[in-house]
């Protein structure tokens, strides 16, 4: 029949892969575009017009989830026109395009399920005809919606739970690192204002030598913590370069060398606050932020090695796959009323992008120091270190005076 042609030719046209660009998966005869070579400096936003594809999407895209807001972020993050602009950036998503796979087998089923009731149950044609079976011995295929009903409760707590347990782990890991920012500032305010004892005559220059060899192993601290909650093949050559650029060779080597290297670090700082001339009570003060640097540590490579447990995860996976799956065919009664129950694929697609969006989302955050920004952080450490002890210290006027009539 010519009709029956039409109709399967277009159902058959829903059933092929989408072209849409948030779900089309890679393809090898994509011309790639030259790669940005990977950085450990803070990426924002998405990623620059000639990065490659790979790197729009999944693990490529992490290092451009590391953002920071200041001022300007804030105001466009709580804009008026916000909907819209992330709306018509739909397209653009990597979390959507790295459900390529999910949604398009999903909207398969749906497509399918169309075609199959369509020769089996009767059709209607272009023209608004109503034909009958063309294979009347085979059933259609439906399900009732009861279940997918009853059991959409369930399968929202474990969505839910799933997503604020991930979200914790990275709130959890980004208060880790507040705490390092915090406990680093103090440490060389203390070393900078109590060093030295009352009354002591202070050498200037071995003083800025002292709090500068204070400065350094605090950030070769942060550093080695960023390198060692890093994915090697990221960040490896920068750290090494990054230590022998700021070290002397041989500190730089021995952290290198280290099976442990924040520990290392950790304890090259230690001793660089033994060796300070002041009070041993100051010292123990200053010595405090080491104990929660540690703890700091311990908590971060806690969070690294222990992901949710495996089988909520699997079970949520499973869960939702088998729903999703299956709710073509208990949506296909429910679209009776659009033509040859057609308006149910891209119901199917929309509902598959959000709902495994959201484990998506929850699979993203679960491990959250590869979308920190950590590099960003270790900087600004830093700095902020370096000018820290660049300021007078206690009574350091009067102790240079003094040291200039020795001398």
């Amino acid at each position: 029949m010519p009709s029956f042609a039409k109709v399967a030719s277009l159902l058959l046209l829903a059933l092929s892969t989408p072209n849409a660009g948030a779900f089309a998966p890679p393809s090898s005869s994509t011309a790639a575009k030259n790669a940005v070579p990977s950085s450990t400096s803070v990426d924002m936003g998405p990623p620059l017009p000639d990065v490659i594809l790979a790197e729009t999407y999944g693990e490529g895209s992490r290092k451009y989830r590391r953002t920071v807001y200041t001022h300007n972020e804030w105001v466009k993050h709580r804009a008026s026109d916000r909907f819209i602009r992330n709306l018509s950036s739909m397209v653009n998503s990597g979390v959507y395009k790295s459900l390529a796979k999910e949604v398009f087998a999903t909207t398969a089923v749906a497509a399918f399920l169309c075609f199959w009731n369509a020769l089996t149950g009767g059709y209607t044609d272009l023209d608004g005809v109503q034909h009958a079976a063309v294979i009347s011995a085979l059933p259609q295929l439906t399900l009732p919606l009861t279940p997918f009903t009853l059991l959409s409760p369930s399968l929202g707590l474990l969505l839910v739970f799933r997503t604020n347990s991930s979200y914790g782990r990275w709130d959890e890991a980004r208060k880790f690192w507040g705490l390092n920012i915090n406990h680093t500032r103090d440490l060389n305010r203390m070393a900078t204002a109590w060093y030295g004892h009352d009354g002591q005559v202070i050498d200037p220059e071995k003083r800025a030598e002292d709090l500068r060899q204070i400065s350094l192993f605090t950030w070769a601290f942060v550093r080695s913590m960023k390198r060692h909650l890093s994915p090697p093949a990221e960040d490896e050559d920068a750290f090494c370069q990054e230590l022998r650029a700021r070290l002397s060779p041989s500190q730089a080597q021995n952290i290198i060398d280290a099976a442990h290297r924040p520990n290392r670090a950790l304890y090259d700082l230690s001793v660089a606050i033994d060796k300070l001339p002041m009070h041993f009570m100051r010292k123990n003060e200053i010595n405090k932020n080491l104990s929660i640097f540690e703890d700091t540590l311990g908590g971060c490579e806690r969070l690294l090695s222990s992901p949710v447990p495996l089988f909520y995860s699997r079970h949520t996976a499973r869960f939702l796959s088998t729903w999703l799956l299956l709710l073509p065919f208990a949506l296909y009664d429910p679209f009776k009323g659009s033509w040859n129950h057609i308006a149910e694929i891209p119901t199917v697609a929309l509902t598959s992008v959000f709902l495994f969006g959201i484990e998506e989302l929850a699979t993203q955050l679960e491990e959250p120091f590869t979308i920190l920004p950590m590099q960003g952080f270790c900087d600004k450490i830093g700095m902020w270190c370096d000018e820290i002890i660049s300021w007078r210290g206690q009574g350091l006027d009067k102790e240079v005076e003094q040291y200039s009539m020795m001398n």
